[in-house]
């Protein structure tokens, strides 16, 4: 299984210019060593031809908050939950910041 972490920097957490720098590099940094090291034992996991896609990003007080952005079997998810909570993560359960399209008229 291909595990990725994508780091996603949110308007909402905006802080001032010198702090952006240093927190931005931080969430690179751990997205690289939750892909690389806490996660590595998911390569291993049948089918190898399946993809794991991972968000992480500061909510509004910041924390660090992580989703799975693709269906994956519940064991995968499962394991994603358990790593990420020994991390001190949370779960990222929305976004203020999605707009529903659709009108009510």
């Amino acid at each position: 299984m291909t595990v990725t972490v994508l780091p996603i920097i949110e308007p909402h957490t905006n802080p001032a210019p010198p702090l952006t720098k240093v927190m931005n590099e931080r969430l690179q940094r751990l997205a690289k060593e939750l892909e690389m090291m806490h996660l590595k034992d998911l390569q291993a996991i049948e089918p190898l031809f399946e993809d794991v896609v991972i968000y992480i990003s500061y909510n509004s007080k910041y924390s660090l908050r992580w989703k799975i952005v693709n269906d994956v079997p519940e064991e995968v998810e499962n394991i994603v939950a358990e790593q990420c909570g020994k991390l001190g993560y949370i779960r990222w359960k929305f976004s203020p910041y999605v707009i529903n399209q659709r009108r009510e008229d």
